[in-house]
């Protein structure tokens, strides 16, 4: 079975967010640890917690995938900012102790003028500094568009990152589809050429999830906004091989595509209805 879901809002609890997903037909899904534009988080609720985890093993709700906020830059040259991001981070990786086997997923970050190699330098630092023997959360550094100054538009730089952190065994990758085709990977006629490319230099085992978004805007074009699934220029067939492709039908598809609840619900099964079981 597709194992795929959407992006939810925690902002009425993890129960709340659990529910959601059932309305949507998720059967994974995504969520901010906090504000995305803020740096606040709400207290965890033991009750909310136990809830959201009976509802959960009751309904085969799986994969968590937390995301970081936007707000974070692991590899910042103000120090101020970098100690924000790195103390944001541990702060998630503890709360997400009550989660157990989730993933953490964030942006590897702007070198903001630094260059490629200092800002590598630096996420892999904020990642010694922040992971940690016994967590049970699986980080993921996700794929980028290469805008700006982003650190994670090239798989190489993916690779420096994990060759630099002690506990590598705890990273993963997530790989976001509109980001990789904005970024210069043709995934929509040269798919098996581009995971390839993504095994040699990266390796296959470390892909544990895809962000699964169309993108407004044109191959190679290094900007980053996503589209509705088949609205945008990866277009429907494409999409459709992406789930369907022996290398990643077996993972976790999130579904971050500019929508509402019913938006998603209508995506999943569509989605769902594509899938060749």
């Amino acid at each position: 079975m597709l194992n795929i879901g959407c992006h939810l809002s925690v902002s009425g609890g993890y129960a709340a967010m659990a529910r959601d997903a059932l309305y949507t037909g998720s059967s994974c899904f995504q969520f901010f640890t906090r504000n995305p534009r803020g740096g606040g988080a709400k207290p965890m609720d033991d009750g909310d917690i136990g809830e959201f985890l009976r509802i959960a093993a009751e309904n085969g709700l799986n994969s968590f995938l937390a995301h970081a906020p936007y707000t974070i830059n692991p590899c910042a040259a103000k120090p101020e900012t970098l100690d924000f991001a790195r103390r944001t981070m541990a702060d998630d990786l503890e709360r997400l102790e009550l989660l157990p086997g989730s993933y953490y997923n964030f942006h590897p970050g702007s070198h903001v003028g630094q260059g490629t190699e200092q800002g590598i330098r630096l996420i892999a630092e904020s990642l010694n500094l922040t992971l940690r023997e016994g967590l049970h959360t699986t980080v993921l550094l996700e794929t980028m568009s290469g805008k700006g100054s982003e650190v994670g538009g090239r798989f190489e730089e993916l690779r420096e990152i994990i060759d630099r952190v002690e506990l590598s065994d705890r990273l993963g990758v997530c790989l976001d589809t509109c980001h990789v085709h904005d970024a210069g990977y043709d995934v929509v006629n040269d798919l098996d050429g581009v995971l390839e490319e993504f095994d040699r230099v990266v390796g296959l085992e470390r892909l544990r999830c895809i962000h699964l978004n169309d993108s407004k805007n044109p191959f190679g074009s290094h900007k980053d906004r996503h589209e509705v699934i088949g609205g945008g220029n990866l277009g429907l067939p494409a999409i459709t091989r992406i789930i369907n492709h022996p290398a990643l039908r077996a993972l976790p598809f999130y579904l971050e595509t500019p929508n509402d609840l019913e938006g998603y619900k209508k995506e999943i099964a569509l989605l769902r209805g594509l899938y060749q079981e």
